[in-house]
């Protein structure tokens, strides 16, 4: 396999010399900053939403911010296969990489078939809660000290929620607690989504010798 000055190549962007690394870094914080806002800002505007009880995909079919919320997943999608592209000529292993392109195609479908398009919304949404939460964990094998262990944390703690809330999906609506449905899915979400903005910085500003080659 090549070595890590091969994956790691300055590339010029309109005459501005930007590496792997930094251009990684602004794609997952853009990615992870955005969508965060953006849920903020449509649940603000969404008529009589419920975020005890209404999922984040609801914001998706609402009038007010459906496309605001279909648009902003449709740009984590893309940000995220072009991120992890970038931070896979770090790093250079194909299985994280696929690992991003796998979770970035399930959110890009869940914005492109919204909610009320039924069951291909919820194999998307399904396929975008595993992923994201599982390039966490994979990231963290790429990556060192305290930033592993917050990769290790953000995708554990996703992937807690996600049973939970299937298991609650499937009847068992005690699980959830009193966050309700809504803040179970926000634990699914919100956790990956701060890990992106902290990779996003960590990425900014550390060599690449931070992230593990071979």
């Amino acid at each position: 396999m090549a070595d890590v000055e091969t994956f790691d190549q300055p590339m010029t962007i309109r005459g501005l010399a930007a590496d792997s690394r930094q251009l990684a870094g602004g794609f997952f914080l853009v990615l992870a900053a955005q969508f965060m806002t953006v849920i903020m800002l449509a649940a603000a505007m969404a008529p009589g939403y419920n975020f005890n009880t209404a999922a984040i995909s609801d914001l998706g079919v609402i009038s007010e911010t459906a496309l605001l919320f279909n648009a902003s997943l449709v740009v984590v999608g893309i940000f995220n296969i072009v991120g992890g592209y970038f931070f896979y000529r770090i790093h250079g292993k194909r299985w994280l990489l696929a690992i991003f392109t796998v979770a970035g195609l399930g959110a890009l479908g869940a914005g492109v078939f919204p909610l009320d398009t039924g069951g291909l919304h919820g194999l998307f949404a399904l396929v975008a809660f595993l992923f994201f939460n599982l390039q966490a964990i994979g990231s963290a094998t790429r990556l060192t000290g305290a930033m592993r262990v917050l990769s290790l944390l953000a995708g554990i703690l996703g992937l807690v929620f996600v049973v939970l809330m299937a298991i609650g999906d499937a009847g068992n609506t005690a699980v959830f607690g009193p966050i309700g449905h809504g803040g179970t899915e926000r634990m699914i979400v919100y956790p990956v989504m701060l890990w992106m903005v902290a990779l996003g910085g960590y990425l900014f500003g550390t060599d690449s010798s931070a992230v593990q080659p071979n």
